[in-house]
């Protein structure tokens, strides 16, 4: 069994693959979210929320956490 290519990009909200066209992932309310499925493997992450932002882990690419991400106006 053969995985993605390493040049795909996925979903964090949704785990399908980032070229697909789905908008359903990217309207206001899942903005601001934290990511659920890493960006490179679309693996569940796991994640913790506090009141001062999310760290999220994902078992091969490591952490990432919210003062990593971008910032949203």
């Amino acid at each position: 069994m053969t995985g993605p290519a390493r040049n795909d990009s996925f979903c964090v909200h949704c785990g399908q693959p980032a070229d697909t066209g789905h908008v359903s992932c990217h309207n206001s309310r899942t903005a601001l979210e934290p990511p659920r499925f890493c960006p490179r493997c679309a693996r569940r992450m796991v994640v913790q929320v506090t009141p001062s932002g999310w760290q999220a882990r994902c078992s091969r690419h490591g952490e990432a956490s919210s003062a990593d991400a971008p910032a949203t106006n």
